[in-house]
């Protein structure tokens, strides 16, 4: 079973790399670009074959390790 997990920054929480990022699409004449907030994606091969019980171990994989929850949300998205 494969599940990805994708990790992104808070609202309100200030994001220098998605501001980077901004800035360098309009200085490669990108225009109408109001905001980039960047995140990252973690894909993860299991062995687990029961889907919720999956879910629930990335999950607990995310609040212990994955994703920062103070300045962080995380979705889990479980393909197999």
């Amino acid at each position: 079973m494969k599940a990805k997990v994708f990790v992104t920054l808070k609202p309100g929480v200030l994001d220098p790399q998605g501001k980077a990022i901004e800035h360098a699409l309009g200085g490669l004449g990108f225009e109408g670009v109001d905001e980039v907030r960047q995140g990252k994606v973690i894909e993860i091969d299991l062995a687990e074959a029961d889907r919720a019980a999956a879910e629930a171990q990335v999950d607990a994989m995310c609040r212990k390790l994955l994703a920062n929850t103070v300045i962080e949300n995380y979705a889990i998205e479980i393909d197999g």
